[in-house]
């Protein structure tokens, strides 16, 4: 089995979160070095698949305006990451579906091409990144026939991703070059965007 295509891999940035730890704001329109985190998001993830999809559960008309399909969770109740990975396994029509969250605007731009190479050693139908010990279980690589597990896994009261994720035939791959940590940076909170975004009034080192 050979590494797919660009052209064989969907990407879906997960952006339906509830974004409670920014105040229940839509987390990747936030503004990060004058543009949102959803457009740094996406500059970097677009070179490395064919088709997009982006995740959004709440301003949907605001999320289209980046030019992708929208699509939201089959539920109103916020199940985490796994339900959004659900709407993208769903919507995808290509032979893997590569998803990152909106709000890591450093992500690797070999991470198709790294769990992707992962995936055909392993013969796996997933792959999830590990870096510096902590698993990254969004930045994941998988096979829509999931779909079915991951339905059923969220109907019987499942809600951990990494828990679903090594019920399935996968394989963690361990992110350890240099510059990989800062590559999985997300921004939680109003204050950590504050703390990259130097035009912000509330940093502190802001003029």
């Amino acid at each position: 089995m050979s590494a797919p295509a660009r052209e064989q891999i969907t990407g879906l940035v997960l952006a339906g979160g509830r974004g409670s730890r920014m105040g229940g704001v839509a987390k990747g329109l936030q503004v990060l070095h004058g543009r949102p985190l959803l457009a740094h998001v996406l500059e970097r993830l677009q070179p490395q698949v064919g088709p997009l999809l982006i995740n959004a559960n709440q301003e949907l008309e605001r999320h289209a305006q980046f030019g992708w399909p929208v699509i939201a969770d089959s539920s109103d109740d916020y199940l985490g990451p796994l339900a959004g990975i659900l709407a993208g396994l769903r919507a995808c029509e290509s032979d893997w579906l590569l998803c990152v969250p909106c709000d890591s605007p450093r992500l690797p731009r070999n991470l198709a091409a790294r769990l992707s190479r992962a995936c055909t050693e392993a013969q796996a139908d997933l792959a999830y990144a590990v870096c510096e010990g902590q698993a990254q279980p969004v930045f994941c690589l998988l096979r829509p026939h999931l779909a079915d597990s991951a339905a059923q896994f969220l109907a019987e009261g499942g809600r951990k991703l990494e828990r679903w994720q090594q019920m399935q035939a996968h394989c963690a791959l361990h992110f350890d070059q240099p510059g990989d940590a800062a590559a999985f940076i997300n921004l939680n909170s109003l204050s950590e965007l504050h703390g990259l975004n130097p035009e912000s009034p509330e940093n502190p080192n802001h003029g």
